[in-house]
């Protein structure tokens, strides 16, 4: 149902699962298996993965914590686009890469729910994706210190308002990794 003409494909989007950003994570290990099982179940499917980076002055390029996490490993052919600002949208080459794939669906997992991972699913629903959220596949730092919620309230939270997500012509939703299928027909 995207409103992107002529875009009938999915792709599984990794944001920014990097050392750095990963470091002390709730839920690593478990967000990171599941990561790799729709990695694998996209690269069995033929379903494009396109992975995203962050750099900024704590993920400085090149350095061991702007580095993608030595459980995951990206294939060769499969597109990497830099980022300087959260949404993977802005000022990057995303959209162009989506375009040639004839992507409208996006299917997305990463880090940081509250910032990166946010911003990512609000920008594809705007540019016309229908997004879809894999609510076990996702997780963030604990910024309670600075008056945040907890890392598991700020992960339940996004994983109850995004399924709820709606606009003209176009679906979200938030689904678990067992659930995930990368037809449009499965989007909650």
């Amino acid at each position: 149902m995207t409103t992107l003409p002529e875009r009938p494909n999915t792709a599984l989007l990794v944001i920014d699962v990097q050392n750095g950003v990963m470091a002390g994570a709730p839920h690593r290990d478990g967000v990171i298996a599941n990561i790799n099982t729709l990695i694998d179940k996209a690269r069995a499917e033929d379903v494009p993965v396109i992975w995203v980076q962050h750099s900024d002055d704590g993920l400085k390029q090149g350095s061991e914590e702007w580095q993608y996490v030595p459980e995951l490993v990206r294939a060769d052919a499969e597109p990497l686009v830099h980022k300087l600002y959260g949404d993977s949208f802005e000022d990057t080459e995303l959209e162009a890469v989506l375009a040639e794939r004839g992507v409208g669906r996006l299917v997305v997992t990463g880090a940081q729910t509250d910032a990166c991972v946010r911003s990512t699913l609000h920008g594809a629903l705007v540019r016309g994706y229908d997004v879809t959220l894999v609510g076990d596949a996702h997780t963030t730092e604990d910024l309670t210190a600075y008056g945040a919620p907890s890392p598991d309230q700020v992960i339940a939270h996004t994983n109850l308002y995004w399924k709820f997500q709606t606009a003209p012509g176009r679906t979200a939703g938030t689904v678990d990794t067992t659930e995930v299928t990368f037809t449009p027909a499965a989007v909650n």
